[in-house]
């Protein structure tokens, strides 16, 4: 029956893109799916299921992935010029604005049906909070963007205006404040006029509203944590007072719309691993990690066996490269992210894909209290939960996403400071300035993240510099040696606007390339 539902849902998804897409009117019709058929309901599972597809595709994959230094092309397979020069244009990798801009009609589209029809008012507030969660991606990869009229086409606003990146950032606070209120306005109201999303209809909490609260505050920490220290600084010391009472999600949001082995897959192994027949896709045939990361869990910078063990298969000896060095570039051995038992990134074909973790919420808590904000446990408590989150979710199995018997995170955490004495990056009390426990938990933050999470690692990156790179070696730098950058890290620092976007509308900034016009946040704008 589930496989039908899924069927059922793209379905009503393709209709709501081309409806969306120009903001038509749609003419009621018995026999077919209109504008008063697809309600919130229908809409909600798909467009969450495409969100998070296309984070991993188009924001970790296909970019930050590179960038960050988690993955390279092996032997065997030729291209990625862009990817080697970082010599980024209007046609690279544009499917993060344009499928993300997708999304965001479809989500606009649930919140306008919800204020016409109060019975969907839990829905229009999960879309008010998702909404945010995608413009903080445009946000953070391109700078700029239009929000205040940016889903305005059914008003005949065709060529709507940018507004300055640092001012979207405080509207989606404000908006996340709003729908916090919404939710909870309305919560007394389910039953009684007000209808309740359940796990279908609702697939990321299953209508818990008070997830849905704390899971907006979780963004909203991320949000002002980035922003601290901008020109927005005063906005973002009152908004870390006014966070909801509910407090903060501390588990990974894990999102599950009906993933199976037959026709709708977990989007992890649809990328990484294989389509449903089987067809390997290029990164498992192909693609290897970095010799950087890898330093990270073989003892070079840290000595992480356990996890190195849960990312990659046949660790210690898993091969590694860098990014744009082709010459004596060593093969993949095939579904190189793939580990036994289940574990690790993928778990299984039908297995939840994670929206967000709960390692972030706690490295991002830890960063709060190092910066005097204390909302909810000390520096190095948070900071150490951090670890065992990312330790459990590597560890958790199969679609169950079970615990195997006998796997304690917490003890593997503990056994892994102690491996890791007297090195501040794991062992908190030995970081003896703000700025090596600012690094500490940046660079845990970036472990956890590895493939998972590319572009909060790439934005991590930019914002603060960590983890640390220096020098040409493969080992100490995950920069191309090809690097076209004519800034002294030798990276990218944005993306450019799409070609079709700077065609259609007057109003898009003329970005000249991906080293210059830095995001408000970026930490060195050299």
């Amino acid at each position: 029956m589930k496989k039908y539902l899924i069927k059922i849902k793209f379905l009503v998804l393709a209709l709501v893109l081309v409806f969306n897409s120009c903001d038509l009117d749609i003419n009621d019709n018995p026999n077919s799916a209109t504008g008063s058929v697809i309600t919130p309901d229908l809409i909600l599972p798909v467009v969450v299921a495409t969100t998070i597809y296309d984070q991993i595709a188009y924001y970790g994959y296909s970019t930050s992935a590179y960038i960050v230094g988690y993955q390279t092309p092996g032997d065997g397979i030729s291209g990625f010029g862009d990817v080697y020069t970082y010599n980024f244009t209007a046609s690279f990798a544009t499917g993060a604005w344009i499928y993300t801009f997708g999304e965001l009609r479809d989500y606009n589209t649930i919140i306008k049906k919800s204020e016409a029809d109060p019975s969907y008012a839990i829905f229009g507030a999960i879309a008010h909070v998702l909404k945010v969660y995608d413009y903080q991606l445009l946000v953070d990869y391109y700078g700029d963007v239009p929000y205040t009229e940016g889903l305005s086409g059914g008003a005949g606003i065709i060529s709507p205006v940018y507004d300055k990146a640092e001012d979207v950032y405080k509207y989606l606070v404000t908006e996340l404040n709003t729908a916090i209120t919404q939710f909870k306005d309305n919560a007394g109201k389910i039953g009684a006029g007000v209808i309740a999303p359940n796990s279908i209809s609702d697939p990321v909490f299953a209508g818990n509203i008070t997830k849905w609260i704390q899971f907006a505050n979780n963004i909203k920490l991320r949000l002002l944590t980035r922003a601290r220290g901008t020109a927005i600084n005063d906005f973002v010391t009152e908004e870390f007072q006014k966070f909801s009472a509910e407090g903060f999600l501390k588990d990974d949001v894990l999102v599950n719309p009906g993933y199976n082995a037959s026709n709708s897959q977990n989007p992890y192994w649809t990328i990484y691993h294989s389509a449903v027949s089987g067809t390997i896709t290029q990164p498992a045939n192909y693609f290897i990690p970095t010799i950087y990361v890898l330093t990270f869990y073989d003892g070079t910078k840290l000595d992480d066996s356990v996890r190195g063990e849960l990312v990659y298969k046949d660790f210690p000896d898993t091969p590694g490269w860098q990014l744009g060095n082709e010459l004596g570039r060593p093969r993949s051995p095939r579904y190189i992210w793939e580990v036994p038992d289940s574990k690790g990134i993928f778990k299984s074909r039908a297995a939840a894909a994670p929206l967000a973790f709960a390692s972030e919420v706690y490295f991002l808590l830890a960063e709060a209290a190092l910066n005097g904000n204390v909302l909810d446990g000390d520096v190095k408590t948070n900071f150490e939960k951090g670890i065992v989150a990312s330790f459990d979710f590597l560890s958790r199995a199969g679609a169950s996403y079970t615990l195997p018997a006998g796997v304690n995170p917490e003890s593997d955490v503990q056994d892994y400071i102690a491996n890791n004495a007297g090195n501040y990056l794991a062992d908190f009390d030995a970081a003896t300035t703000d700025e090596q426990k600012l690094e500490a938990i940046i660079t845990q933050k970036y472990i956890a993240f590895n493939i998972l999470y590319s572009h909060e690692a790439w934005n991590e990156f930019r914002r603060t510099g960590y983890p640390k790179i220096s020098g040409t070696a493969p080992s100490t730098t995950f920069v191309s040696p090809y690097s076209q950058s004519e800034r002294t890290d030798k990276l990218p620092i944005r993306l450019i606007y799409p070609q079709t976007e700077i065609n259609l509308n007057a109003n898009t900034p003329r970005i000249v390339n991906a080293y210059s016009s830095p995001v408000f946040w970026v930490k060195d704008k050299n």
